[in-house]
C-alpha cells in the first residue's frame, strides 16, 4: 500500500496528507501501481463527465479536459515541452538535448506541441460525448501508465541521479510484467479483444516509434520522456476510442 500512495502521489495532485518516506526501493516499487493510479484519474474524469452530463458538449469537453491537466499537475505536459525543445533545439546533439531538457523555460516549438496535443484532446473527448462514451474515459490514463512499466522494462535511463535512475534499478521485472498481463485482461473484458487488438497495433506502433527517436537523440530516456511518451499515447488511445 505504501507504493500506492507513492505513486498515486508523485502522478497525482490529490490532496493526500499522508507522510511517507521515499527511499530508492520504494519510489521503484511504486512503478508497477501507475496503471492504477491511471484509473483513479480515469474514473474522477467519468465522475465530473456525470455532474455536467446536462451541459454543452464543448463545455463538458473543456472542463474535464482543465481537470484533467489540473489532477496531474501538469506534470506530463512539462515533459512533453522539454522533449519537443530537445528535439528541435539539439540539432542531435545528446548532451545538449539533455541540457535544453533541464532548461525551466519553454520555447516556441514546445507551446505549439501542447497547443495541438490540448487540441486533439479536446477534441476526441467532445467525440466520445457526443458518441455516449464517455465510461471511455477510463482507458487512456491506463494504457499511457503502462508506458513508464514498458520503457523501464526495455530502454536505459540516460541521467545517473535522480528518481528515474532508482526505478531503473530497483524494478520489480517479474511484477512488472504481471501488472501489464492484468491490464490487458481488463482491457479484453471492459472493450473486447477486437479493440484491444486494435489499441496494442496503434500504441505498439506509436510507443516503438517513440523509443527509436529517444535512442536516436540521447540513447535511451528521461523523465521529461517518459512524460511526452504518456501524453502522447493518451491522445492515441483516445484517438482509437473515438474511431471505433
Amino acid at each position: 500500500m505504501t507504493s500506492f500512495i507513492i505513486a498515486l502521489q508523485f502522478l497525482t495532485r490529490l490532496p493526500l496528507n499522508i507522510n511517507i518516506q521515499w527511499t530508492d526501493e520504494k519510489v521503484a516499487l511504486s512503478l508497477p501501481w501507475y496503471p492504477l493510479v491511471g484509473a483513479v484519474i480515469g474514473l474522477c474524469l467519468i465522475v465530473v463527465a456525470k455532474l455536467f452530463n446536462a451541459q454543452d458538449p464543448l463545455l463538458i469537453a473543456a472542463i474535464i479536459l482543465s481537470f484533467w491537466v489540473l489532477i496531474t499537475g501538469a506534470l506530463h505536459l512539462d515533459g512533453l515541452a522539454d522533449s519537443a525543445d530537445a528535439w528541435m533545439g539539439s540539432h542531435g546533439n545528446k548532451e545538449r538535448a539533455l541540457d535544453i531538457m533541464k532548461d525551466p523555460q519553454a520555447g516556441p516549438v514546445a507551446v505549439v506541441v501542447l497547443i495541438l496535443l490540448l487540441l486533439i484532446k479536446f477534441s476526441a473527448i467532445t467525440s466520445l460525448n457526443l458518441q455516449n462514451d464517455m465510461y471511455l474515459l477510463l482507458v487512456p490514463p491506463v494504457v499511457a501508465r503502462c508506458v513508464p512499466l514498458l520503457l523501464f522494462l526495455t530502454t536505459p535511463y540516460v541521467r545517473k541521479n535522480g528518481l528515474g535512475s532508482a526505478m531503473a534499478e530497483y524494478l520489480p521485472v517479474k511484477q512488472a510484467w504481471l501488472v501489464l498481463a492484468c491490464v490487458l485482461v481488463c482491457g479484453i473484458a471492459l472493450l473486447g479483444i477486437t479493440q484491444v487488438v486494435l489499441l496494442i497495433i496503434f500504441v505498439g506502433c506509436v510507443f516503438w516509434f517513440l523509443r527509436y527517436l529517444m535512442l536516436k537523440l540521447i540513447k535511451g530516456m528521461t523523465g521529461d520522456t517518459i512524460g511526452a511518451a504518456i501524453e502522447i499515447i493518451e491522445v492515441v488511445v483516445l484517438l482509437t476510442l473515438v474511431a471505433r
